[in-house]
């Protein structure tokens, strides 16, 4: 990872910090696109990911400045005020529109526009960050006595990027630039204890994920070390869908 200029987008929410923290420890310049600064003192430039001039701006300043991009991960996470607090019969269609819009098709400009770098240096790697409910459905149950609702987008969004993911990367491989998924499952961020017995009940290493746990997974898939490694989806999740 030494000398590596790889950028996260979000990198001031809970899995971003622990991306960025990472990268660092491993030698990288780690870059953070988001709208405000973490406190961490990381690498920042400002970055609307909803807005595709922003990306566009903020990804250019950064090749002008260090004359490459060897990563990107795409793990912004942006959601409107309503989302999750509907169940699916009463979701307004057009908050289920924008949030598709905000997740599913910043990825998709993201991607354009490193790829379109990534072809004139002839090498690169990308991270999209996706879900094990991506993969698997939703389990209900562990919801039971909470005032969670999973909302139904994150579903179709997670399980969208994967695919996409595939597409990319059988697409750019003979390019030299490969396109990688990580899929973590249940994190823990202060959720209700009455959530979190039931979700360490189920999950075979019983206890939930922490952003520390994601992070290097993510960082090898972009290191030398995964040079053969595209188009596949690293489930970390303690075993959630191994059962």
């Amino acid at each position: 990872m030494k000398n590596k200029i790889i950028i996260v987008t979000g990198g001031s929410g809970l899995l971003g910090k622990a991306m960025l923290n990472d990268l660092r420890l491993k030698g990288a310049t780690a870059i953070n696109f988001d709208i405000k600064p973490s406190t961490n003192r990381d690498i920042f430039f400002h970055c609307n990911i909803i807005d595709d001039n922003s990306i566009r701006e903020a990804i250019g300043l950064v090749v002008k400045k260090y004359k490459k991009l060897d990563g990107f991960i795409n793990n912004a996470y942006p959601r409107t005020k309503d989302w999750g607090v509907s169940s699916f019969e009463n979701i307004d269609h057009d908050s289920w529109r924008t949030n598709v819009d905000w997740q599913l098709n910043s990825y998709f400009v993201c991607c354009q526009e490193v790829i379109k770098i990534m072809l004139k240096q002839k090498n690169g790697s990308i991270v999209n960050i996706a879900s094990t409910y991506g993969v698997v459905g939703n389990d209900f149950t562990i919801y039971e006595g909470t005032d969670m609702s999973p909302p139904a987008a994150y579903s179709a969004i997670k399980g969208g990027i994967i695919n996409f993911t595939r597409y990319l990367a059988s697409k750019y491989g003979e390019k030299g630039i490969r396109i990688n998924c990580v899929s973590p499952g249940g994190i823990f961020d202060q959720q209700s204890k009455t959530f979190v017995k039931a979700y360490e009940k189920k999950v075979p290493m019983k206890r939930m994920g922490k952003p520390e746990d994601i992070a290097p997974g993510v960082s090898f898939l972009l290191s030398d070390e995964a040079r053969y490694i595209t188009g596949q989806n690293l489930i970390i999740d303690g075993g959630w869908t191994a059962i």
